[in-house]
């Protein structure tokens, strides 16, 4: 199967990362638990929009960024099952060095370039499985929709919505191989 991956909040904490860099940066004390919506900003109530959404701009940011436990061990042994594993990203073309060198390559050093698709609309892709914390990226497009939970997502209906929700990578495995 081609299997499509997210690489932010999916197969790495971009944002506990940020939230951690903009508490250190604003001096606040945000816990990554307390962002409920897809804007973080919104528990920031002293910081601005922009602001926050600057941070993403910053390589050092990205210095921070881990990956989820088992994204690495699960990854390796979908492509060692034969799967065609694709990282899909929507990010700044600002940061795509610093997050390809600092957080991909640095932690998933078996996927290259070739496997790494940029675009801002993820259902033109063509694949069998996109696995993702954005709910907006999975509906639509001809594929199975994993959703991986992230605070964001927690209160979303992802079976009434035609979604598998995941809520680790071992759950993501295991579904990838019933499908």
């Amino acid at each position: 199967m081609i299997i499509l991956v997210d690489m932010d909040d999916t197969i790495e904490n971009l944002t506990e990362a940020w939230i951690n860099y903009a508490n250190k940066r604003f001096h606040t004390a945000v816990n990554a638990a307390d962002i409920t919506t897809w804007d973080p900003s919104e528990a920031f109530p002293s910081v601005s929009h922009e602001e926050m959404y600057a941070l993403l701009l910053e390589d050092e940011l990205y210095e921070t960024v881990e990956p989820f436990e088992g994204a690495v061990h699960y990854l390796q042994k979908l492509i060692s099952d034969g799967h065609e594993v694709f990282i899909v990203t929507n990010s700044p073309y600002q940061v795509m060095k610093a997050k390809m060198e600092k957080v991909l390559f640095r932690h998933f050093p078996f996927i290259d370039w070739k496997h790494v698709i940029i675009t801002g609309n993820k259902t033109l892709i063509k694949g069998d499985v996109l696995i993702d914390d954005g709910v907006h990226n999975l509906q639509g497009g001809d594929y199975a929709k994993l959703l991986f939970t992230a605070p964001h997502n927690r209160s979303f209906d992802a079976e009434g919505n035609g979604m598998i929700r995941v809520n680790c990578w071992e759950e993501v495995y295991k579904a990838v191989m019933e499908i």
